[in-house]
């Protein structure tokens, strides 16, 4: 087995999106080839019902497939075609915008006013761009786990883990979507496929990526005083980027780590993208544009 080496650890930045809503942006938007085929990840955990409640009112989407998770809270959507929906802590959305579809999403907190979720896009081969839209709406209790004898969770969202299969099927992309949850001070070797891109994305705890010596963390590499005292460089809000390889290692710290470990095949296609319309020429992209401006922009049936 080949380790992946960390190519990269990445924070996210603050950013404001639909009608003002404060989340995290881990990646999105400009060159996005490092993760392809995924275009953006969004953290939109928050507290304050101030900075969420104003939600994501009607926009359009074409030519990608939209993964919501929930953590806490709830989010209401509805669409074009007339479908309408609620998701709860623990559940997922997977939305195929294929062809095109206008749809909406609405936070509300729990009775703490916590909002809390994740949600990623994914590209689509030119060949799908056009496909009749579609949903997955997945309940938490739908999502199998797996518990390691070492305490080690793993709720598998989609693809194949541990001799579980997720519920989410016939995505483009063919990801692996797993949340993972590791104890204090343990490490863990987890396989990823070799073919595939892959990050890890760290909400809880903290822990290292990198190929330490159980059971003590490796230095971050900004410290570089052999005499300082040993960190772990994956915290609350962290990306890590993988290079190739079929396995990556995780070294938990003192309070445990959790993350989203996140992979799937590059499609290694030309990207023309503004805002959630996502094609692969300038030309396909301005027809888009166009029939989004003279009402033709639905093509479904």
């Amino acid at each position: 087995m080949s380790l992946r080496p960390v190519k990269n650890i990445l924070q996210t930045r603050s950013t404001l999106e639909g009608a003002g809503v404060r989340l995290e942006r881990a990646f999105g938007f400009g060159n996005t080839k490092e993760f392809d085929p995924f275009l953006l990840f969004d953290d939109f955990r928050n507290d304050n019902p101030a900075d969420y409640l104003a939600g994501f009112p009607w926009h359009p989407h074409r030519g990608i497939e939209t993964i919501t998770y929930v953590l806490a809270g709830t989010v209401e959507h509805g669409d074009s075609l007339g479908n309408k929906g609620r998701l709860g802590a623990g559940d997922v959305q997977w939305m195929t915008a294929g062809s095109g579809i206008l749809h909406q999403e609405m936070p509300k907190g729990d009775s703490q006013g916590r909002m809390h979720g994740f949600q990623l896009w994914a590209n689509l081969p030119a060949s799908l761009k056009m496909t009749n839209p579609r949903y997955q709406d997945i309940p938490s209790a739908a999502i199998p786990e797996v518990i390691e004898d070492d305490g080690t969770k793993a709720r598998v969202i989609c693809g194949e883990f541990w001799g579980k299969k997720g519920p989410v099927e016939g995505v483009a992309a063919d990801p692996n979507y797993i949340d993972i949850s590791v104890p204090p001070g343990r490490k863990r070797r987890i396989a990823v496929e070799i073919t595939r891109h892959a990050f890890a994305y760290v909400f809880a705890g903290s822990g290292t990526f990198r190929d330490a010596s159980d059971p003590r963390p490796v230095l971050t590499e900004s410290a570089v005083d052999p005499n300082a005292p040993l960190v772990y460089d994956a915290t609350n809000h962290s990306l890590v980027l993988f290079d190739r390889g079929d396995e990556i290692v995780v070294q938990a710290g003192p309070e445990g780590i959790r993350f989203l470990l996140i992979s799937g095949k590059p499609l290694r296609e030309p990207v023309a993208w503004y805002g959630p319309i996502v094609m692969n020429t300038q030309d396909q992209l301005r027809q888009a544009l166009r029939e989004l401006h003279d009402g033709t922009f639905i093509k479904h049936t």
